[in-house]
């Protein structure tokens, strides 16, 4: 596609379907059509202050647009992504990708056949390449991560796995190259239907190895990473911007103050649209996505 705009959309007028609005209304290369949520009251506070259209109809929203970001609750994420890659629509979908295997497929499948970007909001990785993490020259023995969170509504449609656990399942993937060769882990209910906490030991191939825990039943907000090398390892504090590096690779001390890392939300939203306007490579595309919710799945014991 080569034009100098994109006419895009957001489904969903939430927490984060606002922030991406905000994205949205301020881009220099967006024609922002409109919002959609089923909530009328909350989309239209969100179009207004956003100053765009309120759509009451999410087809509708689908149709006038080139793109669509998706940002509703999980479990709708893979059926509305399916429904705009089926009209002909570039997706962004937050993540998870979707809730289940089949779905995620589905939506790889008609992205590639349609020729159509399928983003996925893994937004972490941006933080990790203002670090520089995507140019080590060894790949890491051990990845060791901590997500937790206080206790919250907002993402109990699934569990902690698939809302928490999910961003560091997705980082640890893409660091190490590869996909498990097996995923032992277990998770709990806590004060929802969904499970609130789990934890996780992924075994790659290269003998590396991932453990990962995650948890939205705390007092405070825990986000944070080790990551072993053959020469060091690096601790990065993703609350708080901070890190520990013994590594001599060089990594980039000061990237609390990079614009990947200032606005990752803000940067996966430029990357969306410039793989659709000027045909750069996918940030973080659909197999990457399905990649990590296999594993989510796996752990959740639901494969």
């Amino acid at each position: 596609m080569n034009s100098g705009s994109l006419k895009i959309g957001v489904i969903g007028a939430g927490v984060f379907g606002n922030y991406h609005a905000g994205k949205c209304a301020v881009h220099p290369r967006h024609d922002f059509i409109g919002i959609f949520d089923p909530d009328h009251d909350r989309v239209r506070h969100v179009a207004k202050r956003h100053k765009t259209r309120a759509f009451d109809n999410c087809n509708t929203l689908i149709s006038g647009v080139d793109a669509v970001i998706v940002a509703c609750i999980a479990v709708h994420h893979g059926p509305i992504a399916i429904a705009a890659l089926r009209a002909g629509r570039h997706v962004f979908v937050e993540k998870p990708i979707a809730t289940d295997l089949k779905t995620a497929q589905t939506m790889v499948r008609l992205a590639q056949e349609n020729g159509l970007v399928l983003q996925i909001g893994h937004q972490e990785r941006f933080v990790a390449r203002a670090i520089g993490l995507d140019g080590t020259p060894e790949k890491p023995l051990k990845i060791s991560a901590t997500r937790f969170g206080p206790v919250s509504e907002r993402g109990t449609d699934v569990s902690a796995t698939l809302d928490l656990m999910i961003h560091d399942l997705d980082m640890a993937l893409w660091l190490m190259g590869e996909r498990p060769d097996s995923v032992d882990g277990e998770s709990i209910c806590v004060y929802s239907d969904t499970p609130d906490a789990a934890r996780a030991k992924l075994l790659f191939p290269s003998g590396a190895t991932a453990h990962l825990e995650a948890s939205r039943c705390e007092t405070g907000q825990k986000r944070e990473m080790r990551i072993e090398y053959p020469d060091g390892y690096v601790r990065i504090d993703f609350v708080g911007k901070t890190f520990e590096d013994t590594t001599g690779y060089g990594f980039n001390k000061d990237f609390a103050d990079h614009p990947l890392a200032q606005d990752s939300l803000g940067a996966g939203t430029s990357a969306f649209t410039s793989s659709i306007l000027d045909g750069t490579p996918i940030a973080v595309t659909g197999q990457d996505g399905m990649n990590a919710l296999e594993t989510a799945l796996k752990i959740d014991g639901r494969l």
